[in-house]
């Protein structure tokens, strides 16, 4: 088992997702502030039929209310990307052109709504609808605020099933390189991380769906993951969730240490 003291790494990547379930957003860098995400990270969903969710009383629900990989593998088909300067999200997939809109806007909202179901056609069996809630953020776990992944562990289930594998299958936020495989997942809750300028501590591991059985490019569901996952390693754990416990940048290149 590696101890704390001996995970010595650096910051690989940084993700983001602004729209719950599709494409994750390659970033050079973020902040990180305790009882936050990443900013922007998850901020709209967009519901699959009647999911529940009230705005004005935003609670945890589960992905499958919602446009995911896991209901929906067509979603990989849309590549999304969120202007920070403008607020605008622009949306994209072959066939059917790029959208920009804000989705603060209720009409602009419906009219991406309109357009995403066209892009997904069949796949859609209940009105689509985008959500929000100023403040929630739409996480698999309801505490899951930040998530980081280990590229080793990575490249050993790439052995385990012989093809490469995309990092954004694992659809994380910080992504370490330097790790011995599956060293985040053996931490204890509790541990204390440094990541760039930004002290962590781990919540929980993550448990592993067949969101992750998904390629991200063609949207084909094409390799069990989850399967391979447990051969490997008796378990479907692969990354970790951290809080944040004192605020700091992260940028690409920054060192992710374990701290005594």
């Amino acid at each position: 088992m590696t101890e704390t003291a001996d995970l010595r790494g650096q910051i690989a990547a940084l993700w983001r997702h602004p729209l719950k379930g599709f494409t994750p957003e390659a970033l050079a860098q973020a902040a990180l502030r305790p009882g936050e995400g990443l900013a922007f990270d998850r901020c709209w969903a967009v519901e699959h039929g009647p999911s529940g969710f009230d705005p004005a009383a935003p609670v945890h629900i589960s992905k499958f209310r919602f446009v995911a990989l896991a209901p929906m593998p067509s979603a990989a088909r849309v590549r999304t990307r969120l202007d920070d300067a403008t607020g605008r999200l622009h949306a994209a997939a072959e066939g059917a052109g790029e959208i920009v809109v804000d989705l603060t806007d209720p009409a602009e909202a419906a009219r991406f709504a309109h357009w995403l179901t066209g892009v997904l056609g069949e796949a859609v069996e209940a009105p689509l609808q985008v959500v929000q809630a100023p403040g929630h953020r739409f996480f698999d776990h309801p505490q899951g605020l930040v998530s980081l992944t280990n590229r080793a562990s990575l490249a050993a289930l790439e052995a385990a099933v012989g093809a490469p594998l995309d990092a954004r299958r694992m659809r994380g936020n910080v992504e370490i390189e330097g790790w011995p495989a599956f060293a985040e997942v053996a931490l204890p809750p509790g541990t204390r991380l440094r990541l760039g300028s930004a002290v962590a501590e781990v919540f929980k591991p993550i448990q592993r769906c067949i969101a992750t059985h998904v390629n991200p490019d063609t949207a084909a569901v094409d390799i069990d993951l989850v399967p391979a996952l447990q051969t490997l390693t008796g378990h479907a754990n692969c990354g970790v969730y951290v809080h944040i416990l004192e605020a700091g940048d992260v940028r690409v290149g920054d060192g992710a240490e374990g701290l005594t």
